[in-house]
């Protein structure tokens, strides 16, 4: 029997579950169990979501203590590892045995399993999300049956990225490259219209490019570029100047939780992070919301986001500009797309709402697709008019779990709805 108690409240604490209990499966067959015996059941990660998207009246179930699988393959150049296990176990291992995975988030606390499913991503005009990294996976189906996947397999590109709503993953192979050091430097008060007029060359200018800013006035206040150990850095970076000192996100916040800057050399999986391992890399106590949009419209939306920077004010923390090449993942926010995503962290105060309407106006002409976990006020009419694949997902979650057993409100309203 597994192990249960139960969660509460989301990552921030402005979210509460209503699901009867939680569980602690230990290994696959007391998943499957679990599966079989419940009739409501939603999978949950680090319960870095803003809404409703992992809530269940029923079970909710986390894998956080399933017994920690990495098995490195060095001829294919994989590893498989547990549903349950977070980048920060992972990561050193993989380093440590001479490997590393292409791409990291801004936090390495993230679970595997949550990250992928959801299209969680970090930067680079190169670099698809953490989802494209996914080479096989298992999924426990409403039956409680497991069903194993790879890449090329019919089906394989709509359970990668599936919010959970195919069944909890269990098992997880991530493509791996041959582990790599970076370097990390930050720059102060880039002007604006020269980042918009150079957008493209700016974010491809080294392997991963953050922007971050208050949207005030005619400066972009910093710029987090993640380059491999041994680039040469400018003196100077579209009318900014290297940071003094160590930076947070956050202009003038702690930079004690944040990865080495200043150029100092590392290994990949303490660069390519904005927070280290054990520590987060904002607030904690924010709301957040992101928009995908196409990378070609970026100068525009940008243009858009700053001419609304004073109804974004009152609520705004901190903005992050990254961007993330195209997927083939039916439910991804960047299939078939290279894009922007603009990022808001909001603190949770009344003129939220207005911020987040305000912010989705000017960017209902380039066609958004929020990030599946953050928060967003389009209509669920206009989500999932932005996937052309939603019909194959549907019929897909159908074999899955033909009785709805892993849906919610969310999912009702923003996939299984009327489109």
């Amino acid at each position: 029997m597994a192990e249960s108690d139960h969660i509460t409240h989301n990552w921030s604490g402005h979210f509460a579950f209503n699901a009867a209990a939680t569980h602690y499966p230990r290994t696959i067959g007391e998943v499957q169990d679990l599966v079989r015996r419940s009739s409501k059941l939603r999978p949950i990660g680090i319960r870095h979501s803003f809404h409703d998207i992992a809530d269940t009246s029923g079970d909710l179930v986390t894998l956080r203590r399933m017994d920690r699988r990495i098995d490195i393959d060095a001829a294919n150049r994989t590893v498989t590892v547990d549903g349950g296990i977070n980048y920060s176990e992972l990561t050193p291992v993989l380093d440590a045995a001479g490997w590393a995975l292409f791409n990291l988030a801004s936090s390495p606390d993230f679970t595997v399993a949550g990250a992928t499913s959801t299209a969680t991503h970090g930067s680079g005009n190169k670099n698809p999300n953490l989802a494209a990294s996914v080479a096989a996976l298992e999924i426990v189906t409403a039956s409680g049956e497991l069903l194993r996947l790879k890449r090329g397999d019919a089906d394989f590109n709509g359970a990668v990225v599936a919010l959970g709503a195919l069944g909890p993953t269990v098992s997880i192979t991530l493509d791996l490259v041959p582990s790599f050091q970076m370097r990390q430097d930050v720059y102060h008060r880039l002007d604006f219209e020269q980042v918009v007029d150079n957008f493209d060359w700016l974010m491809g200018s080294a392997y991963s490019v953050s922007l971050f800013t208050h949207w005030n006035g005619d400066r972009v206040d910093q710029a987090f570029v993640k380059s491999l150990a041994g680039a040469t850095m400018p003196a100077e970076l579209l009318g900014g100047h290297p940071a003094p000192g160590e930076c947070s996100p956050i202009w003038g916040g702690d930079p004690s939780g944040m990865t080495a800057q200043r150029g100092v050399p590392g290994p990949w999986f303490d660069r390519l992070t904005h927070a280290r391992i054990s520590t987060l890399p904002s607030s904690g106590n924010e709301v957040q919301a992101e928009y995908f949009i196409p990378r070609s419209d970026a100068p525009a939306a940008l243009r858009a986001i700053k001419s609304i920077e004073a109804q974004l004010h009152p609520a705004l923390l901190v903005s992050e500009i990254r961007t993330v090449a195209a997927d083939e993942h039916w439910l991804s926010t960047t299939y078939h797309q290279d894009s922007v995503a603009l990022h808001f962290a909001f603190h949770r105060v009344p003129e939220l709402k207005a911020a987040l309407e305000a912010a989705e106006a000017v960017l209902r002409p380039f066609a958004p697709r929020p990030h599946w976990g953050k928060l967003f006020e389009l209509s669920g009419a206009e989500v999932m008019s932005r996937y052309e694949r939603l019909g194959d997902f549907r019929a897909l979650a159908g074999r899955c779990d033909p009785n709805g057993k892993f849906r919610n409100g969310f999912l009702e309203r923003n996939v299984f709805g009327p489109a």
